[in-house]
């Protein structure tokens, strides 16, 4: 049986998909980048430390210079959408794009988004599991999610 919040955690994370996977909609960000993990962090302009490499994802630990992140690969999007509905339990900024993530500080991602585009997601802190408290800004401009 499914539970009020796995449906609620899927139309969340439906949505910020649908968001992510835009271009930049005007915002001066670019177009959302895709690849594999080697790309995306080539674009990023880091050489990546694969920390995980297996079939459902590959996780990387990126810097460049003063900045510091973790850059996630999915092989599906449901895995992605998986693992968002996960860690948005313990809160923090992602940085959301087409069957990738990024998770760092709030300076950081967002440097990164001039990077790579993609949508900046702030999770609530505490926020006891439920999907409220989002703030969300990217190829749809800024819009909370509870």
């Amino acid at each position: 049986m499914r539970t009020v919040r796995s449906v609620l955690g899927g139309v969340a994370v439906a949505g910020l998909l649908a968001v992510a996977g835009c271009g930049s909609g005007g915002d001066g960000a670019p177009d959302t980048a895709r690849g594999s993990l080697e790309r995306l962090a080539a674009e990023a302009g880091c050489r990546p430390d694969v920390q995980t490499d297996a079939a459902e994802l590959r996780q990387a630990i990126c810097a460049d210079g003063a900045r510091r992140y973790v850059l996630v690969t999915f092989a599906t999007a449901r895995g992605q959408a998986e693992w968002l509905d996960g860690a948005n339990d313990y809160g923090g900024t992602y940085l959301v794009g087409g069957r990738w993530v990024a998770v760092g500080g709030a300076g950081d991602i967002s440097a990164l988004r001039d990077r790579l585009g993609g949508t900046v997601v702030d999770a609530a802190q505490g926020h006891g599991g439920g999907h409220h408290g989002h703030r969300m800004e990217g190829a749809g401009g800024l819009a909370g999610a509870g």
